[in-house]
């Protein structure tokens, strides 16, 4: 069993590393470019894929899990409850309708 996962541990992870390689944009990349990471990582499968996995792509920051800096050039997905224009948008119809039945309750004996 041992001498089957020392060879496809390898294996996935060159596997792995060349689709990611293949599949990245091309600004996503650093250091060289993009056939010649592919070339890398299916030459030299171990070293080829840990230096990619290390050193070949941009990470963003919120992926890392350990930084806590979130990338502020995209925009994040907020829901109708924490987002302040949403309900701005739903305060002036709904505190007025609110308002008036308050003031038939009141005066209902």
């Amino acid at each position: 069993m041992l001498r089957v996962l020392m060879f496809l541990v390898p294996l996935a992870l060159s596997v792995y590393a060349f689709i990611d390689c293949i599949s990245t944009k091309e600004e996503d990349i650093r250091h060289m470019p993009k056939p010649l990471w592919a070339i890398l990582v299916l030459v030299f499968p171990l070293v080829g894929s840990i230096s990619w996995l290390i050193a070949g792509k941009r990470r963003s920051p919120a992926a890392d899990g350990w930084s806590g800096v979130r990338d502020r050039r995209r925009q994040q997905w907020v829901a109708p409850d924490d987002n302040p224009d949403f309900l701005k948008s739903l305060g002036d119809d709904d505190n007025s309708r609110d308002e008036d039945d308050d003031k038939k309750r009141r005066d209902e004996p």
